[in-house]
This record gives structure tokens, C-alpha cells and sequence, in this order.
């Protein structure tokens, strides 16, 4: 599946992966998460070695992965629960991270009552409440509308700039990966391997004017050249 991969991530920084459809990029998020094992290579976070899931890495799934039968407050508090946090500190925490990413009054609120983008909020919110060290994103707002895409965008944005926090964000939309990410790794090939890796020089904090500026528009043709090729190669290649 891969080959070559090798890169790291500081301990503020949004890396962002793009690559042609098929490359691997979920299954990389996941094995760095620990849910599926690698047999080659390692992969650390911090000074530990990761051969199964650990504390201080949390992941924000493209599908929500919110549990229908329990309510904002219980989704986001699921990840601490399951960390072992005592009620006192459920209580303390869980309200604070709702606020946060603007989901405040519907703490009772079912996800089938909530928009798209509200579940995903709630499912931010729930992989935020464990503080971890790394955030895994797996083209988090690509279910929801073109409109709440953008909207999600600068919020995720903004909690980055409040509780800034190492992240690896995959994605299919470039604007997406040039806007929010500090650099963009494009992923290349069967097996996949890193073809290039773009700093984005584009100044903090961003805003709905970054995306007018030319240096934006020069940065995304930069990514859109280097993965067309890769792109229209991968769109005609047979699993075997």
C-alpha cells in the first residue's frame, strides 16, 4: 500500500494529504491511529511507538460515527468515559467542549435532529474533549454541503488557533488542504509514496480574504499541477 512514506509532524502544525482516489490516504490515517496494524516502518507519536491505539491521538471520521441512541452531551463525553475520566471531570469537560464548537443549548439534542454540520461539530467536539496530542481528520466535512463545508472550515480554524494542536488532515479538495493546511503532502502511485511536499507560506490567522489572495490561487495551482497527472492516471487503473 505504501512505500517511502516518511514525514513528521510538529507539535502545532496542520499537515495536510492529498492524493488520487485509492492512494491510501484513510488507511494511513488508520494505521497511525492504531486500528490497523503496518508491517514495515515505524510510526511514533511523541517518544511511543504506535502499534495499536493510544492515548493522545483522536480521530474525526468523514461519516460523523456519532452514536444515534445518545445525545450531544453523551457522544462527546464517550471518548473521556472510555478513558477512565471520573463524572466530576464528564461534567467539567464535556459542556466546555460543546461551547467550543458551537453546539451550546443542545446538549439533549439527538444526532437525527441535528443537521450534518452539527454532528459534525458534535463528532469534533467528542475527539477534542480527550485533549489529545495529535488530531486525525478523515475528510471530515466531505458529507456535508458545499456551503457548511466552508463554514466548517474557518470553525476548525478558529478552535485550532484556541487550543492549537498537531493535526493530519486528509482531504480531496485542494482549496480545502491550501487553506488550512501549514504544509501539503500530495501522495503519489500503487504503492503509494510522497511526490511532493508543499510549504504553504500563506500568513495566520486565515480568513474568507485568504482565499482572495493571489498567493492562495498560486499555491493551489501548485498542488492542482503536481496531482493532476497522478489523478487522471489513477482514475483508469484496475484493482487486481
Amino acid at each position: 500500500m505504501f512505500r517511502n512514506i516518511d514525514f513528521d509532524v510538529a507539535e502545532r502544525e496542520i499537515v495536510a494529504i492529498v492524493g488520487p482516489s485509492g492512494c491510501g490516504k484513510t488507511t494511513l490515517l488508520r494505521c497511525i491511529d492504531g486500528l490497523l496494524p503496518h508491517d514495515a516502518g515505524e510510526i511514533w507519536v511523541g517518544n511511543q511507538r504506535v502499534e495499536e491505539p493510544i492515548a493522545g491521538v483522536a480521530m474525526v471520521f468523514q461519516h460523523f460515527g456519532l452514536f444515534p441512541w445518545k445525545t450531544v452531551f453523551d457522544n462527546v463525553a464517550y471518548g473521556l468515559r472510555m478513558a477512565g475520566a471520573s463524572k466530576a471531570e464528564v461534567e467539567r469537560k464535556v459542556p466546555e467542549f460543546i461551547k467550543l464548537v458551537g453546539l451550546g443549548g443542545f446538549e439533549t439534542a439527538f444526532p437525527y435532529q441535528m443537521s450534518g454540520g452539527m454532528q459534525q461539530r458534535c463528532g469534533l467536539a467528542r475527539a477534542l474533549a480527550v485533549e489529545p496530542n495529535v488530531l486525525l481528520m478523515d475528510e471530515p466535512f466531505a458529507a456535508v454541503d458545499a456551503q457548511t463545508r466552508e463554514i466548517l472550515q474557518f470553525e476548525l480554524l478558529r478552535i485550532w488557533d484556541e487550543r492549537p494542536t498537531a493535526m493530519i488532515f486528509v482531504t480531496h479538495s485542494i482549496e480545502e488542504a491550501v487553506l488550512l493546511g501549514h504544509r501539503v503532502i500530495v501522495l503519489k502511485g500503487r504503492p503509494s509514496s510522497i511526490h511532493e511536499t508543499i510549504v504553504i507560506d500563506l500568513p495566520n490567522p486565515r480568513t474568507r480574504a485568504t482565499l482572495r489572495e493571489p498567493r492562495f490561487a498560486e499555491l493551489r495551482e501548485q498542488v492542482w499541477g503536481t496531482l493532476m497527472r497522478e489523478a487522471r492516471e489513477a482514475e483508469f487503473v484496475l484493482e487486481r
